[in-house]
């Protein structure tokens, strides 16, 4: 799949997630694929267990969470996202990193989550 195409599926997720689309959402991922958000201690495997997470997407980020810029940077059969955002508790806003990993099909097999998690937890 080209790069402009994994580009433009990825600013459709986002657009599902902003819409609260949450099947629109997990079939852009692939059926094998794994989540990884730093600072937990598993990590989810699978479309189903991830579509299944999306349910309780409201507890898994800080009150106010609100993204205020996404930015692409593509790479081999990934893309970066740097991701501004603000929350109640960090009203001057912050940034995280998210890796998204592309299969052969385009789907999504990976994604991952770089934040600074100490600050993250203080922003509960």
């Amino acid at each position: 799949m080209s790069a402009d195409k994994q580009l433009e599926d990825l600013k459709a997720s986002w657009a599902a997630l902003a819409d609260g689309d949450m099947d629109k959402l997990a079939g852009f991922y692939a059926e094998d694929m794994i989540f990884v958000l730093p600072g937990q201690d598993d990590v989810l495997m699978g479309r189903t267990a991830f579509r299944a997470a999306l349910d309780g997407i409201g507890e898994a980020l800080p009150p106010g969470f609100d993204i205020k810029d996404l930015r692409y940077c593509p790479g081999d059969n990934e893309i970066v996202n740097i991701v501004e955002f603000t929350t109640d508790k960090l009203p001057g806003g912050s940034q995280c990193a998210v890796l998204f990993r592309f299969g052969a099909d385009g789907l999504v097999i990976e994604e991952r989550w770089f934040v600074d998690t100490e600050q993250w937890k203080a922003a509960f």
